[in-house]
This record gives structure tokens, sequence and C-alpha cells, in this order.
């Protein structure tokens, strides 16, 4: 009895090892689920990381799979598919308005203004909500560029309360400021700013907008020589801005002017603790030295002035370092990526974020448009060259495994396989000569038609075994013409960031170039003002010697 029943269990195993050959293995599912593409997608365009968005393209359903492809072909600068695309979805039931604000700016762009008129014409006429209030000041901003200021008025008049209209009202004061000599009609557009920009429900960006507007409407009133309106104004910046140190030293400015030399210095002081880089801090430094002159202390009016002249030095030292380092290493390194520091934890130290000199200089760069791309640029290569290179290293994992299994041993197994089958065949032939009982006869005719079953199907795993072989082939062919490929596309990308970086860094040089040349002003200023104090103390000294 121990005979048979050793049989079938080797007989079993010998089929177990022949199905786990015969199966083929599943393929790895999609890292992002296909219900979760839609808004994985539509994440990864609204933050910028446009090499996240491409693979999952195709995996986008529903109503928002065309304006999202649109959007991803837009991204990879294939405009003129992007165009037809959202023409199509433009002529469809959902994403109108979305798609016409797309194509509005590309009409734009492409220096066609009649064009973009027209498509932000149709994204009032078919949007709602915020889509509709930015077509709103496009419009709006068109007519102004023109100088037809009334007709920008009507568009902006049309807008909803909140963060846009704000905008367009704030620059339709600056258009003001420049043209008329009285500041009344810019103030006005101020304050219908102030009060557009206190319903925004973004807090963070409404603060930051109200800073800005409270700095020009301050800094009109200083020009108009109203200090008292003027301090009104400014007092009422936050402390924590970017506009904090210009909004101090305007402040400072209209006390002294008013004659509180003492809270003027006040003012200037705090101002000089943030970086020199900040439009009004060298202003501050200087006016110390000026707050202590008026105040009649000239002693500490000239200890002021040489303090500022240090500071300036200091600050040229400091530029030319990071010019070296912007030409060392490139600017997105020298300003972007080390701009944080060394510290990990730095974006939870409020009071850091305002004091780093790299940081300072970042931000004045950033406050152009043109520096705004230059730096995205950089930043968007430098995120679809981290894509490239994980897509390479999986490709070259998959194509190791592809290797292993088409050479893999399969001929070796397939030979213990048979032998094993040939072993147990040759056994119960001996089995079927001893005098057993019907039972046992019923369970070995059992275990020759298994055997019979197994045989088959090994016979028939050459043949299979060829054509796994030969889809092997044809995946690992594949899979090294796509490799190929990205190797492609990674010297392309590397050109493109190479060319991206060196107009980063001219553009990056370019600042701190005229950043040296203001503190070069800033120090002939201070030069001047501790010579003219020199010749007032001589002067004085001459007078009380004659008497």
């Amino acid at each position: 009895m121990t005979g048979p029943v050793r049989t079938v269990h080797c007989a079993a195993r010998a089929l177990l090892v022949f199905c786990t050959l015969a199966v083929p293995q599943a393929g790895a599912s999609e890292s992002v689920p296909t219900e979760l593409a839609t808004g994985v997608t539509r994440f990864a365009l609204d933050t910028g990381h446009v090499a996240r968005a491409i693979p999952l393209a195709g995996q986008v359903k529903g109503d928002s799979a065309d304006y999202l492809s649109a959007r991803v072909l837009l991204a990879s600068g294939r405009t003129s598919e992007a165009k037809r695309l959202l023409e199509r979805v433009f002529n469809s039931n959902v994403h109108r308005a979305e798609a016409a604000l797309e194509l509005a700016r590309m009409a734009e762009a492409g220096g066609n203004h009649v064009e973009a008129d027209r498509w932000y014409q149709e994204v009032v006429r078919t949007g709602f909500g915020e889509v509709r209030q930015r077509a709103l000041l496009n419009l709006a901003e068109t007519q102004r560029q023109q100088g037809k200021a009334d007709r920008a008025g009507q568009y902006l008049a049309s807008m909803d309360d909140g963060y846009w209209a704000a905008v367009g009202y704030m620059n339709l004061a600056g258009d003001f400021a420049r043209d008329d000599l009285d500041p009344s009609r810019a103030l006005v557009s101020l304050r219908v700013a102030m009060a557009m920009a206190a319903k925004d429900p973004d807090s963070a960006r409404s603060a930051d907008l109200r800073d800005q507007l409270y700095l020009r409407a301050g800094y009109l009133s200083v020009r108009n020589q109203d200090y008292d309106k003027a301090t009104d104004f400014l007092e009422k910046v936050s402390l924590e801005s970017y506009y904090t140190p210009q909004a101090l030293y305007l402040h400072g400015f209209a006390l002294s002017e008013k004659g509180n030399h003492r809270a003027a210095m006040q003012s200037w002081h705090r101002a000089k603790k943030f970086p020199l880089a900040f439009p009004g801090v060298a202003d501050a430094w200087i006016g110390m030295g000026r707050g202590y002159d008026l105040a009649g202390y000239p002693g500490q009016a000239g200890e002021a002035w040489l303090a500022a002249n240090a500071a300036y030095e200091g600050e040229r030292v400091t530029l030319g370092k990071l010019a070296e380092r912007i030409r060392a290493e490139g600017a997105y390194k020298a300003l972007v990526a080390d701009a944080r520091g060394a510290d990990t934890q730095w974006f939870l130290a409020d009071s850091r974020t305002l004091t780093q000199p790299r940081l300072a200089y970042l931000l004045r760069f950033l406050e152009s448009a043109e520096g705004q791309a230059a730096v995205g640029r950089v930043a968007r290569l430098d995120d679809l060259a981290f894509s490239l290179e994980s897509s390479k290293h999986d490709l070259d994992v998959f194509i190791g495994a592809l290797e292993n299994n088409h050479h893999g041993g399969g001929g070796g197994q397939r030979a213990a396989l048979q032998e094993q089958q040939d072993t147990l065949t040759r056994q119960l032939e001996q089995l079927t000569d001893r005098p057993l009982s019907a039972d046992h006869i019923a369970r070995l005719r059992q275990l020759q038609r298994l055997l019979q079953s197994g045989g088959q199907r090994l016979s028939s795993l050459p043949r299979r075994e060829a054509g796994r072989q030969e889809q092997l082939r044809d995946n690992l062919a594949e899979a090294r013409q796509l490799r190929d490929e990205i190797s492609s596309l990674q010297t392309r990308v590397s050109k493109a960031r190479a060319r991206a970086a060196e107009y980063l860094d001219e553009k990056a040089l370019a600042l701190v170039a005229a950043e040296q040349q203001r503190m070069a002003h800033s120090l002939d200023k201070t030069e001047q003002q501790i010579a003219h104090l020199y010749e007032y103390l001589a002067l004085e000294n001459i007078g009380e010697a004659a008497r």
C-alpha cells in the first residue's frame, strides 16, 4: 500500500511543477488606478508637473477626457493638436468656457489679439465663476493697454467682487498715477481694489494683494505730501510681508516730514533688519543718518552713515560671491535649490523666510514675469528629466527580467519532468503485475489516467514554450526600443535644459549686476552725506575758533 500512495504524491508534485511553468505571470498593475487618473492628471497639470500628467492622459475617461488631453498636449508643446482638440471641446457640452480660455491665451501668445478678444468674449458668454472673471479681466487689460480707461472700467464694473476685479482696479490705478498730476483718481481706484480684495475667499492671496495696495496708496499719498493719509495706509501693511521694508521706509519718511524724527528712525531701524535686496532697505540705512542729523545729533549721524557704508560694502561682497556661485553651479542651484539652506524644516521658520539674503534676491528676481518663466522652465525640464530617468530604470529592470526568462533553463526542467514521467510510468507497470485488491486496482487506473494526461501536457510543453519564447522576444524588442526612445528623449531634454539654464544664468547675472550698481549708488550717497557732514563740522569749528 505504501508504494501506490507514494506514487500518487510524486505524480501530483510533477503536475504542480508543470502547471507552474505553463501559467504566464500576471502583468504589473498600473501605478495610478483608472478611476483616479482624471483627478491625478488635473492636479498634475494645475501644479505644473506636466511629466506626471503625460503618462496618465491615455487613462483619463469621462466628460473631462478631451479637455485634459488637450491641456496635456498644450503643456507638452503640441500646440496645433491641442488647438484642434480644444475647438472640439468648445463645440461640445462640457468645459466650453475653459477650452475657450485656453484658446484665447494661445491666440494672445501668438500675437493675434483680435482672435484672443473673440475667445475671451466666448468665455464671458459661456462661463461662470473664476473662469469668467479671468476673461473679463483680460478684456479690461486689453482696453487699458490701448489707453481706453473708460472701456476698461466698464468691464471691471461688470465683474464680481473678489481678487480678479481687485487686480484690474490696481492696474487701472497705476495708469492714473502715471498720467495724472493729482492722485485722486488713482487713490479712488486703489480704495475700490481694497474693497474688492477684502471679499476674496482665499485669505492668503487677499492679504498679499491688500499689502501691495496699501503700499501703493501710501506712496501716492507721500508723493502728494499728504503724510497723515500716508501713515494710515502704510500702517496697515503686514509686518511679515514682502512689501514690509518698503512700507517701513515710506512710513519713516512720512513721519520725518511731519517732524517726528524719533518715530521715523524707529520705522527705519525695523526696515534695516531685512536683507538689502528688498526695496526700501538701502534707503532706510541712509534715513537713519538723516534722522539723527535732523534731530541735531551730527556725531551719531556720521556713525549711522558709516554703518550704512559698511553694510553696502558687505552686500557688494555677498553679491560678488553669489555671482561666482551662479557661474560655477548655475543660477537654478545657487538661487532656487539652495535658497532654503540646509535646514530641512525651513518652511516652519517664518522669521527666516524674509531674512535670508539669497532668498531675498530670488524673490526680487521672481518679481518679473520673465524671471518666473525662466525658473519655471528649468524646473519643468528637471521634473521631466527625473521622470524619464525613472521610466528608464523601470524598463531596465523589466528588460532584465525578460532576458532571464528568455534565457532560462526551461530545457533542463523539461528533461527532468520527462524523466520523472517515465519513472512513474515504469513503477505503475510493475505494480500492475502484483496481486492487488479491487480498491488498489481502481486507484492504479486513476493514476494511469492522471499520468497519461500529464504526459500529453508535457509533450505539448515545447510547442507552448516556443510560443512563449516568441512573445518574450517581441516584448523584449519593444522594451529595448522604448528604452532607446527614452535615451533619445533624455538627450533632447538635456540639451533643452542646458539652453534654459544658460538663459536663466544670464538673467540672474544681469540682476546681480544691477544690484551691485544699486549698492554702488547707495554707497556714493552715504559718502556724499559723510563729506557734507565733515564740511559742516569743519565750518562749525572754524566759526567757534573765530569767536
